[in-house]
């Protein structure tokens, strides 16, 4: 079943990446930064990877909430209380990040240079998260909702209540999906705090530049599913399940021996890359 369901995906033989327990890097660019080197390996012949991973304390900004008039002040206010912060360079807009959100990148080869369907990359992401909660009975919809943060065309929700957002990267010769899953706690009590981070970065600023966030937009798959506490788990394990049903051993044996990992030092080196270039401007 779970074969046939990604047939259509090109999905098979995907390496998995799985740092769902690797905390030791506090700056939230660090998982960012290893997508970026990833990808550029991938294009340059390398396999398609799903890396799956998580952040204890992050707030992540996308580029168009960085120039809101208010955002440096936001953001300082928001390091002095621990959180990291980024503005990252993937589309999107404002994220918090905790160990109840599960963050999927799936990195993979373009067919061309010049091909620009994206809609069928985000189709893939959409299609494995579909299908890693199909036992839980949730019909899980794709549209934007109205009112959550980092909304999209391809929010998606169940029963109305968006819990993931996706958002992607491409580069010449290959592409990330990203996506973040509220998986454990509370869906309302994140949207309340993106909205007390707009409030101050917004400065007054019409509200046509930036979400206007609703509390009662979002909800986690703890929730809204019959997973409960620990849905988290269970939702990586059912992911992990699915893309294991689509690898074979000889594709697994031509993957890892395609497979170069960026070391520390070059994934630090990117960080900082990114950071400097991706910078919120003091106004």
């Amino acid at each position: 079943m779970e074969r046939d369901s990604l047939k259509d995906f090109g999905m098979d033989n995907i390496l998995l990446l799985d740092r769902m327990n690797e905390l030791d890097e506090l700056d939230v660019l660090y998982p960012f930064a290893l997508d970026e080197l990833l990808c550029r390996r991938t294009g340059q012949g390398g396999p398609a990877i799903c890396h799956i991973w998580r952040h204890p304390r992050a707030f992540v900004m996308g580029l168009r909430d960085s120039r809101l008039p208010g955002a440096a002040d936001a953001e300082m206010s928001l390091q002095s209380e621990g959180w990291s912060t980024a503005v990252r360079n993937s589309g999107g807009a404002a994220v918090p990040l905790d160990l109840g959100v599960i963050n999927i990148s799936l990195i993979m080869p373009k067919k061309a240079v010049d091909s620009f369907h994206f809609h069928d990359d985000f189709e893939k992401m959409y299609g494995l998260i579909r299908l890693a909660l199909k036992e839980t009975g949730c019909q899980v919809d794709k549209g934007e909702i109205k009112g959550a943060y980092c909304p999209g065309e391809f929010d998606l929700s169940i029963n109305g209540f968006k819990f993931c957002g996706i958002a992607q990267r491409r580069q010449t010769h290959a592409f990330i999906v990203q996506a973040f899953i509220v998986a454990d706690g509370s869906g309302q009590e994140r949207a309340r705090f993106v909205r007390s981070f707009y409030d101050k970065a917004a400065m007054g600023e019409s509200k046509n530049d930036y979400p206007l966030v609703a509390a009662e937009s979002t909800a986690s798959l703890e929730q809204l599913t019959p997973l409960g506490a620990g849905a988290g788990e269970a939702f990586v394990n059912a992911v992990k399940r699915i893309i294991a049903s689509r690898q074979t051993e000889a594709g697994m044996s031509e993957a890892e021996s395609k497979l170069e990992m960026p070391t520390k030092e070059q994934i630090l080196g990117m960080a900082d890359i990114l950071r400097t270039r991706y910078a919120i401007q003091s106004q």
